[in-house]
């Protein structure tokens, strides 16, 4: 392997995370996965959680940082993550490239696919529902009950309006992952734009677009977080 990644390891009871044991483990399944190549890990982290929980703070650390470095998540095992399709879902949707040591042909283009037909099994059930659902519309058509509304074309300048929004989404995403990086920068006494510029620089965190950061930049990043 070559480039940069963050780990995740997840341990399900605290008696296995305090004795580090199961931890240990995965991180050298981790190892063994990018051997062999130029690489580096950027970031690890760790959780004592139950795989039922679908509540994982230190899951979503991991995959924010992820997307703010575009690097890979390593994880050791698929079971580590989660045995429910519907989590799976969730990880499909979050724009990260996540990749399991004990599957290594589940990455890039092919391991997403293959992770979207595990996806669809457990969509089956939703379609079905939606068909039959269908079917008692039409027959309720077919009895002269009027279904619907407006069905023409969405004006110009709505589009324009939701694209807008989409955008707006797409950068209030970023600097929610990025959030935490400025509170630990101010923890450190990093307080000005152009040097919590300089620190995510330093980082390597791109831009939005994937480009170094300004002074100005940041400060419109600023503007988008909470007070």
């Amino acid at each position: 392997m070559k480039g940069d990644f963050v780990t995740y390891v997840r341990v399900s009871t605290d008696r296995q995370g305090k004795s580090g044991l199961g931890l240990d483990a995965q991180r050298e399944a981790v190892r063994t996965y990018l051997n062999g190549g130029n690489w580096r890990i950027v970031a690890e982290f760790q959780e004592v959680e139950s795989g039922r929980n679908d509540a994982r703070p230190a899951l979503d650390a991991a995959l924010a940082a992820a997307r703010l470095h575009r690097v890979p998540l390593v994880v050791a095992k698929v079971d580590r993550l989660t045995r429910s399709v519907a989590f799976l879902s969730k990880l499909l949707a979050s724009g990260v490239d996540v990749r399991f040591a004990d599957l290594p042909q589940i990455e890039g283009p092919a391991g997403k696919f293959m992770l979207n037909q595990m996806v669809a099994v457990a969509e089956l059930e939703a379609g079905m529902i939606s068909a039959r659902t269908k079917a008692a519309l039409a027959a309720a058509k077919a009895r002269g009950t009027k279904l619907g509304g407006f069905r023409g074309h969405v004006a110009t300048d709505a589009a324009r309006e939701a694209g807008r929004a989409a955008g707006t989404a797409r950068a209030a995403a970023r600097s929610a992952d990025l959030a935490p990086v400025v509170t630990e920068l101010r923890e450190a006494g990093i307080v000005s734009a152009s040097g919590i510029a300089k620190a995510l620089n330093d980082r390597e965190i791109e831009t939005p677009r994937g480009g170094r950061w300004q002074a100005v930049q940041v400060q419109r990043m600023l503007a988008r977080m909470p007070a």
